[in-house]
C-alpha cells in the first residue's frame, strides 16, 4: 500500500506539472540536444541552395535585388534544366529594371515555385502576396507559403506543409514552400504514389501522421494545419551551397544544377532571415539557419521519405506517455522500499536515470522516436525520496512507538522491584510459596501448541519445544513458559503489564533476521507463556569450548554487535547477553540473539534473595555492576559481549578472569597478547564504571569496523 500510494502521488504531481508545460522546456532541450548528437549525414545530392551574401549584396549595391538580377539568375538556373527551382524572396512589389521580364519568366515557367505569406492572427503580421503575374487561381498549384512554426522559445523544430487560412486573400496557396518543392521533384518519377487526405501525407510507403498537441514533449502546441517534426538533416545546408555571385559569373557546372531543387535565399545577416534551431544551443547568435536552409532541411524531409523510406520522428499518445511517467513512479517506489541503504538507493537511481536518458537517446537517433524522459526522470526521483521519507517517518514512529514501551517497561519494572522490596506480611506469605517450576503446561497450550519435550529450566521458568498444530506441517516452535514469584493482585497486575510491553516489543524485534519471531503471547492458569520460532543450530557455548584467534575474536565481535546494534537502535536493552543466548544458526551460520532478560523479573530467580533487595537479571560474570544493582543500560550489554569476546581469547570463563585489586578493572591481558587496536576496544567496552564504555552498539561497531577485516 504505501509503494501504490507513493506511486501514484509521485504520478500525480508530476503529470500535473507536466500538463501545465512547466517541464515542456526542460523537454526541447533535451530534444535539440538529441538533434546536435545525431551523427553527420552524407549530403543530399538532390538539393542545390544558391543564398544571397553579405557579399553579394555589397557587389549588388542594392537591396532589395532588382528584378533583372532575380530574372538573370533563375534563368541561368533553368538552362541548366533543374527538376524545381524555388524563389524563396518575395516578388509581390517592382523592384526595376527588369520587372516584366521577371513576371514573364514566373508566369511561364512552371519549375519556378516563388513564396507568399500567409495571414497572421495580428495586423502585426500581414499577409504578403505572391507574384503579381500569377492568377490567384493558379496560386495553389503554383505558389508555396513560406511560414515557418516558432515554438514559444523561437526554436524551429516542426514543419508546416499544409494550412487551411480563411483569412488569406491573396496567398491562397494550401501548400507550403519545401511541399511544393518536393511534389515538383517527385512528380517528374511516374512511379512515386503520392497521397495527401484528412489523416496526413503519404509519400510512397511513408506516412506523415498528423501532428498532435502533446507530441513528444510538447504541451498544448499549436497543432492547426497539417505539421509533422521537422527531421533535420544536418546542420547547415543539406546539400551543395554557391552564392548569387558564383551563378552570374558562371562558376557553377550546369551537372550541379541538373535534376535537381535549387532553392534560392538570402544568407546576408544584415537582412534577418534567420532562425533559431536546436543546433543553434547557447550560441544562439552566431549559430542561427537562413530560413532558406531551413525550407531546404525541409524539402529533404520529403525527399527522404519517398525515395528512402525515411519515416518521421514518431511519438507516443498522451495515454502512454501518462503510463510512461506513472511505470517510473513505480520504479522509484519500489527502489525506495527495497533499497533502503541511501548509498545504494542513491546508486540504484542514478543507474535509473543513466537507463532512462540512455534509451530516450538512443530510440531517438536508432530509431526516430521522441519519447518523453523529463518527467518519468523526475517521477523517478520524486517517488524514491517520497518513499525514502515515508520509511524515515514510519521508522520514527517506529522508534517512538518503541521508546514509550521501553518507558512503560521500566516504569513496570521499577514498580515490580518496589512490590518484591515491600517488607509487609501479605509479602513474607507470598514468597514462602513455592515458586519452582514443577511439571509442565497441558499438552495442548491455547488449544493450538503441543508440548513436545523441555529444552531447559531455571529459576525463571522452562523452555519447551512445541509444534504448532495449526500451521501446515505442523512446524516446530519455542514455548517459555514464566510464572509470576508472586500471585497477589498487585503483583499480578504489573506482572501482566510488564509481559505485554514485552510481548510487543518483541514482536517489533523479530523482525530482524537475527532475533526470533515472536509468533504468540499468552496467559493461562495465572501463568505466561512466550512462543517464538524456532532457531535450529548450537549455542556459541559450543564454539568457546576452544580459544579464538585474534581474527576470529574480531569477526565473532563484529557479528554480535551488528545485531545488538539493531536492538539498541530502538532503545531495548537485552539484559542477558551470554553464549548460551546466541545461537549459530544451522541454515546460514549467522548467530542469532535469543532470551531477552526484562520480562523474567516477574519472577525472582532466587526466593531467598529477593527478601529485603531488588531483583536483578543477568549472568553472574556476564552482567556488569549496574545489571546486578538492578540499574542496567544499554552499555549493560556492551560489558557482556566484552566478556564473551575474552572469554573466546582466553578461554576463562569470566567470573575466573583476574582483577586488578586497586581499580577492580579486569586484567585480561597477561593471559592473552592482542593488537593494541583490539585491546583498546575490549578494554573500553569492559570498563567497570558504566559511563567508560560505549554508550551503545552502534559505536563499539563502528571502533570494530576499523580495525579491519
Amino acid at each position: 500500500m504505501p509503494v501504490l500510494a507513493t506511486t501514484l502521488g509521485a504520478a500525480a504531481v508530476v503529470i500535473g506539472v507536466r500538463q501545465l508545460g512547466l517541464l515542456q522546456p526542460s523537454e526541447l532541450s533535451l530534444y535539440d540536444f538529441y538533434v546536435r548528437s545525431q551523427p553527420a549525414r552524407d549530403p543530399d545530392s538532390r538539393i542545390l541552395t544558391v543564398v544571397v551574401t553579405e557579399q553579394d549584396i555589397q557587389a549588388q549595391k542594392t537591396w532589395p535585388l532588382p528584378d533583372a538580377t532575380v530574372a538573370e539568375l533563375l534563368a541561368r538556373l533553368n538552362a541548366a534544366s533543374p527538376r524545381a527551382i524555388g524563389l524563396d524572396i518575395f516578388r509581390d512589389l517592382p523592384q526595376p529594371p527588369g520587372h516584366d521580364e521577371l513576371q514573364n519568366m514566373i508566369r511561364i515557367n512552371p519549375r519556378i515555385i516563388p513564396v507568399c505569406k500567409s495571414a497572421g492572427e495580428t495586423v502585426e503580421q500581414p499577409e504578403v502576396p505572391p507574384p503579381p503575374s500569377i492568377p490567384p487561381a493558379q496560386v495553389p498549384d503554383r505558389v508555396g507559403f513560406a511560414d515557418i512554426p516558432l515554438d514559444s522559445d523561437g526554436v524551429i523544430r516542426r514543419n508546416l506543409f499544409v494550412i487551411s487560412n480563411p483569412k488569406a486573400q491573396r496567398c491562397t496557396t494550401p501548400f507550403s514552400f519545401a511541399l511544393m518543392l518536393a511534389l515538383r521533384y517527385l512528380q517528374q518519377d511516374p512511379s512515386q504514389t503520392i497521397k495527401l487526405d484528412d489523416r496526413g501525407l503519404t509519400l510512397n510507403d511513408v506516412h506523415f501522421p498528423l501532428l498532435t498537441s502533446d507530441a513528444g514533449g510538447y504541451v498544448g502546441v499549436d497543432d492547426r494545419g497539417m505539421q509533422t517534426l521537422l527531421k533535420y538533416h544536418s546542420r547547415g545546408a543539406v546539400g551543395p551551397t554557391v552564392s548569387l555571385t558564383d551563378v552570374l559569373s558562371g562558376r557553377v557546372s550546369e551537372d550541379l544544377i541538373r535534376d535537381r531543387v535549387v532553392l534560392i535565399g538570402v544568407s546576408a545577416p544584415s537582412i534577418k532571415d534567420t532562425f533559431l534551431t536546436p543546433y543553434s544551443g547557447s550560441d544562439a547568435v552566431t549559430q542561427q539557419m537562413p530560413g532558406v536552409v531551413v525550407h531546404g532541411q525541409m524539402v529533404s524531409q520529403f525527399l527522404r521519405a519517398a525515395l528512402e523510406g525515411e519515416g518521421p520522428i514518431w511519438y507516443w499518445p498522451l495515454p502512454l506517455v501518462l503510463g510512461w511517467i506513472l511505470l517510473w513512479a513505480g520504479v522509484g517506489s519500489v527502489l525506495g522500499w527495497w533499497l533502503r541503504q541511501p548509498l545504494w538507493l542513491g546508486g540504484a537511481v542514478v543507474g535509473g536515470l543513466i537507463v532512462l536518458f540512455g534509451g530516450g537517446f538512443g530510440i531517438f537517433v536508432m530509431a526516430s522516436g521522441w519519447i518523453p524522459v523529463v518527467p518519468p526522470a523526475i517521477a523517478l526521483v520524486l517517488s524514491s525520496v517520497g518513499m525514502v521519507g515515508y520509511v524515515s517517518y514510519q521508522a520514527q514512529q517506529e522508534q517512538r512507538s518503541f521508546q514509550k514501551k521501553v518507558q512503560e517497561q521500566e516504569k513496570a519494572l521499577a514498580l515490580l522491584r518496589s512490590l518484591m522490596s515491600e517488607d509487609t506480611a501479605a509479602l513474607n506469605a507470598a514468597l514462602r510459596e513455592p515458586t519452582e517450576i514443577t511439571g509442565k503446561p497441558r499438552s495442548l497450550l491455547s488449544g493450538r501448541y503441543k508440548i513436545q519435550k523441555v529444552l531447559g529450566s531455571g529459576g525463571f521458568g522452562c523452555t519447551y519445544l512445541a509444534q504448532d498444530t495449526q500451521r501446515p506441517g505442523n512446524p516446530l516452535c519455542v514455548v517459555k513458559r514464566l510464572r509470576p514469584g508472586r500471585t497477589d493482585e498487585r503483583f499480578m497486575q504489573v506482572a501482566r503489564r510488564l509481559f505485554h510491553t514485552e510481548a510487543e516489543i518483541l514482536e517489533k524485534l523479530g523482525r530482524h533476521d537475527q532475533i526470533p519471531l515472536l509468533l504468540a503471547y499468552v496467559e493461562e492458569n495465572g501463568e505466561f507463556y512466550l512462543v517464538q520460532e524456532f532457531i535450529d543450530g548450537a549455542s556459541l557455548s559450543e564454539e568457546l569450548k576452544r580459544k579464538h584467534t585474534e581474527a576470529e575474536a574480531i569477526q565473532l565481535l563484529r557479528e554480535i554487535l551488528e545485531v545488538l546494534n539493531f536492538v539498541h537502535s530502538h532503545y531495548v536493552i537485552h539484559r542477558d547477553i551470554k553464549p548460551d543466548n546466541l545461537i549459530r544458526r544451522a541454515s546460514d551460520r549467522k548467530l542469532v540473539l535469543i532470551d531477552f532478560g526484562a520480562v523474567k523479573q516477574i519472577q525472582p530467580q532466587e526466593v531467598e534473595k529477593a527478601q529485603g533487595s531488588t531483583v536483578v537479571i543477568g549472568t553472574m560474570g556476564y552482567a556488569p555492576p549496574e545489571q546486578l544493582s538492578g540499574q542496567p543500560t544499554l552499555s549493560s550489554d556492551i560489558y557482556a559481549v566484552g566478556m564473551i569476546i575474552l572469554q573466546a581469547l582466553t578461554g576463562i570463563k569470566p567470573r575466573d578472569l583476574p582483577r586488578d585489586a586497586r581499580t577492580g578493572e579486569l586484567d585480561w591481558q597477561r593471559c592473552v597478547r592482542v593488537s593494541e587496536g583490539l585491546a583498546a576496544v575490549i578494554n573500553k567496552m569492559v570498563k567497570f564504571n558504566f559511563s567508560d564504555r560505549y554508550p551503545s552498539a552502534k559505536e563499539a561497531l563502528q571502533e570494530v569496523r576499523r580495525l579491519g577485516p
